[in-house]
């Protein structure tokens, strides 16, 4: 007799899949990702801004690195995404199940916020170490040559940051990093289904892919300007130098101090335009990718 419950996939199976289709979207927002670690670091210290917008950054880079310079960092990129992603799905995931009653009722609002904040913050951190080499490949093209770091792919950056500096700054600036994962899935969460709830109550909109991709985009918008300040104190933290064996910064709060004081309290929001168009993008493809994967999964394995 036929089995009636549904064959689904297991969870090693989900969790690899969204580890490779985070990969998958890294791909092809790489470019983005760089232009935004610039823009952060543009006008650090007492120098002149580098780039006046983010389209100067990405044509003076384009200019000087060639477009192989538009992709450096990508393994670091893709590692970021198989830690992080796997991780903060494979822990949402085994906690939603544990907070899901008996009765199959799922958690409340709040509940899922706290899960969401809390898979992110985990994840965040076994991330930490691939998004400190990705900020230090991504920078590196901006500095003189006697200052170049010169990694040659993210396990050459992580092998040498642990033998020059010590393994405890693989986790350098790990604090900012998982704060942006909580202001990240908390704004998200919360913006992306208020959202959604208004654009279905003005009557404009059905509950369809339309619908989706705007609550998205609004979402985005809310989540990058809730998220830039911290993001930019884990750009500097991660990229900082020791000057005189001191660090360039002692926490995230001095950071955030002397670019208001320096360079302008709209500075925190430096890089707003890559990062927000990096965002959308970057949610759309994994769900795509995500999609695909399922649906060959389904047809290949489970219905044989």
């Amino acid at each position: 007799m036929a089995d009636t419950k549904p064959k689904t996939s297991p969870k090693a199976i989900k969790f690899l899949f969204g580890g490779l289709a985070g990969m998958g979207a890294t791909v092809f927002v790489q470019p983005l990702d760089l232009v935004k670690n610039r823009m952060q670091l543009s006008g650090q210290g007492s120098k002149a801004r580098e780039y006046k917008t983010s389209f100067h950054a990405l044509v003076s880079i384009l200019k000087n690195e060639g477009v192989g310079g538009i992709y450096t960092g990508l393994s670091a990129g893709l590692l970021r995404q198989a830690t992080y992603t796997t991780t903060r799905l494979g822990i949402y995931t085994i906690l939603f199940e544990k907070m899901t009653k008996p009765d199959g009722t799922p958690p409340s609002f709040i509940m899922k916020a706290l899960i969401g904040m809390t898979a992110g913050a985990i994840g965040a951190f076994v991330g930490t170490p691939a998004e400190v080499a990705l900020i230090r490949m991504t920078a590196d093209g901006r500095l003189p040559a006697d200052q170049k770091r010169g990694y040659s792919n993210v396990f050459n950056a992580l092998a040498r940051i642990t033998k020059e500096e010590g393994v405890t700054t693989l986790w350098r600036g790990c604090v900012p990093t998982m704060a942006r994962a909580v202001v990240v899935n908390a704004a998200q969460l919360a913006s992306y289904s208020q959202t959604k709830q208004g654009l279905l109550d003005s009557g404009y909109f059905g509950d369809d892919i339309l619908c989706h991709f705007c609550a998205s985009m609004i979402s985005g918008l809310v989540t990058t300007a809730a998220s830039m300040p911290v993001d930019i104190v884990k750009t500097r933290i991660q990229s900082m130098r020791m000057i005189d064996g001191k660090p360039e910064y002692k926490n995230g709060l001095e950071v955030l101090g002397k670019v208001i004081r320096n360079e302008g309290f709209f500075s925190l929001w430096k890089g707003f335009t890559p990062y927000y168009a990096r965002l959308g993008p970057h949610t759309v493809l994994t769900f795509i990718f995500l999609e695909q994967m399922n649906k060959l999964y389904k047809q290949h394995v489970l219905e044989r």
